[in-house]
C-alpha cells in the first residue's frame, strides 16, 4: 500500500497536465469505495506499480484485467488511462490468448458484471482487449517519471539491516 502511495503522488507532477486539477485520489491499493485511483477534471486512471517477472503471473494478470474492465465500463466523457511500470509483461498478457473463464474464475463479481455487459461474446483476453483498447491509454510510469523503474520497486532478497 505504501508503494501505491507513494508511487501516485510521484507521479501526479509528471503526468498531470498544466491546470488540470485532482478531483479525487485514492491512495491506498485495493477496494478504497471510489472507483479510480485518480480522477480529475479531465481524466480517470489506475495505477499498477507491481513488478512483472514474466512467466505465469495470474494474480498481477487477474487484477490488471479487473482494473482495466471497471476503467473501461464505467460511463465518463473523461479520457481513462491505466499507468503501469514497464509495460511490456502487460501488454503481453492483454495481447495474447489466456482464457478469460480463467480470468474471472477467482472473483465472482467482476464475471457476473462482464457476463452481463458481454454475455460469451469473447473467450480470451485478446479478443476482449481488441475492442477496448481505443478507450484506455496505458501508459509506462518508467518512460515519464524519472528514478521509477522496475528496479526501484523490487523487493530486496534479503532483509536491510537496521541502522
Amino acid at each position: 500500500m505504501l508503494v501505491h502511495a507513494i508511487g501516485i503522488l510521484n507521479s501526479l507532477p509528471f503526468i498531470l497536465e498544466p491546470g488540470e486539477m485532482v478531483q479525487t485520489l485514492s491512495l491506498g491499493a485495493g477496494n478504497t469505495g471510489r472507483p479510480y485511483d485518480l480522477e480529475t477534471d479531465r481524466r480517470v486512471a489506475e495505477f499498477k506499480f507491481t513488478s512483472w517477472r514474466g512467466g505465469p503471473e495470474p494474480i498481477r494478470q487477474n487484477q490488471l484485467f479487473k482494473d482495466l474492465f471497471y476503467l473501461v465500463t464505467r460511463p465518463t466523457p473523461k479520457r481513462r488511462f491505466m499507468y503501469v511500470v514497464g509495460k511490456a509483461r502487460p501488454m503481453h498478457f492483454l495481447e495474447h490468448g489466456r482464457a478469460l473463464r480463467s480470468v474471472l474464475s477467482k472473483d465472482v463479481a467482476t464475471a457476473e458484471r462482464f457476463r452481463a455487459i458481454y454475455g460469451d461474446q469473447f473467450k480470451t483476453v485478446r479478443e476482449y482487449f481488441a475492442t477496448v483498447r481505443h478507450l484506455v491509454e496505458i501508459v509506462d510510469l518508467a518512460e515519464v517519471v524519472p528514478g521509477l523503474g522496475a528496479a526501484a520497486l523490487e523487493t530486496p532478497e534479503e532483509p536491510i539491516a537496521d541502522l
